[in-house]
């Protein structure tokens, strides 16, 4: 039950976040890769336009920026050559133009190997260590790819009909099918042009100044609310929201939610647990999954607010008290109670929340009730209390009590 609460508050905050604010490319950078060199600052949750982006063969993320490097998706920019010295000798790194790690059935030699594009060559990497004959010409190793590439990305089967790398260079985009060495030039109408590129989860990622879109990866299309901030959802940056948490044991990876609950696309207002099953408020409708591996998608849903809980959408939250069968429905600063073992359903208003106008997310768990607002949380020992307290109780950073972050 402990885990399924925590869970619930974690999706319930990874959620209410996901439709946060976009903020438009800076027309000063997108389109080119200004250097930085040794003596930069990088912020990533500043917002910033990625040179290239790569995971390496334990499937951490590597971020260029000039000649730093972020690794993971927390923590603080190092340079590049700490980690690939050879890039500063062979061609006195100023930034990577792509990168990516090959996944190829087709081209055993080059499985999982860190490929890294500069100007005219290309440098292959395994286990952080330079392959013999490295670096080499693009058009030795990839003939019919141009120099001076923006982007790059594995397209492994059965992503692909075949292993391929699609290589991006402003609006061409290039299929380089790995069995036949054959290059297929695309038309990819509804993306941006990709100054970096990425492949995560199974999930493709074109980055374009401080935003990013999902895409498909055969026929270019994005699907879904696109663009968003690289940093609300790629980096642990505690002042833009925590979409990237960790699904496993009680955290989560927010680019997960769209693969293990493909429905939902992501933005959804409210979610508690009851009896096994996850409820996700979306507007007017409620979607409800069996907590499992993976989590199964019940037949027949999504079903209207009204008919499920009898109550009209949209809501700002939503919770259960463990072995009780009430879900508490918060709408503005009026809190109802549906009986759900009740047949049919029907709200009745217990209260009215007086300290807060809205809030964004909430749990009912062992130490009470948590209710978030923005990067903060606070603790009631019970709903009722919730509504009826006077004095505002003791503010905590949800990074910090929530997530263990050290900032």
């Amino acid at each position: 039950m402990r885990l399924i609460q925590t869970f619930t508050l974690c999706l319930a905050l990874l959620l209410s976040f996901a439709a946060s604010s976009d903020v438009a490319d800076d027309p000063d950078t997108a389109g080119h890769k200004p250097e930085l060199h040794h003596e930069a600052k990088l912020d990533r949750c500043a917002g910033m336009e990625f040179d290239a982006i790569a995971v390496n063969e334990e499937g951490i993320p590597y971020f260029f920026k000039g000649d730093h490097l972020f690794k993971g998706f927390h923590g603080k920019a190092e340079l590049s050559n700490e980690t690939f010295p050879e890039l500063d000798d062979h061609h006195n790194l100023g930034h990577v133009d792509a990168a990516f790690r090959m996944h190829s059935e087709d081209s055993p030699d080059h499985h999982d190997h860190q490929f890294f594009f500069l100007d005219n060559k290309v440098f292959s990497y395994y286990k952080h260590k330079l392959e013999k004959d490295y670096p080499k010409d693009i058009s030795e190793l990839f003939p019919g790819i141009p120099d001076h590439l923006d982007a790059a990305v594995e397209c492994p089967k059965p992503d692909c009909t075949d292993d391929t790398v699609i290589f991006f260079k402003g609006d061409e985009i290039y299929h380089f099918n790995m069995k036949t060495k054959k290059v297929d030039e695309k038309e990819f109408k509804s993306m941006p042009n990709c100054t970096g590129a990425f492949r995560y989860m199974e999930h493709y990622y074109c980055f374009h100044g401080h935003q990013f879109s999902k895409f498909d990866p055969v026929t270019g299309d994005v699907q879904g609310k696109y663009p968003k901030e690289t940093r609300d959802y790629f980096m642990r940056c505690p002042h833009f929201g925590y979409h990237f948490l960790s699904i496993t044991g009680d955290k989560f990876h927010s680019d997960t939610v769209e693969s293990a609950f493909k429905e939902l696309h992501s933005e959804v207002d409210a979610v508690f647990s009851y009896e096994g099953h996850l409820y996700m408020i979306k507007d007017n409708e409620v979607f409800v999954y069996k907590v499992g591996e993976p989590h199964t998608h019940l037949e027949g849903y999504p079903k209207p607010l009204k008919e499920v809980l009898g109550i009209e959408g949209p809501v700002d939250a939503a919770f259960v008290c463990a072995d009780h069968h009430i879900a508490h429905v918060i709408k503005g600063q009026t809190v109802y109670d549906v009986e759900l073992k009740a047949t049919p359903r029907a709200p009745a208003k217990e209260g009215t929340i007086t300290q807060f106008k809205k809030i964004d997310a909430a749990m009912c768990g062992p130490k009470g009730v948590t209710v978030v607002i923005g990067n903060h949380y606070y603790l009631y020992d019970s709903p009722k209390i919730m509504m009826m307290a006077r004095i505002m109780p003791e503010q905590h950073r949800v990074s910090q009590g929530l997530f263990g972050c050290d900032h």
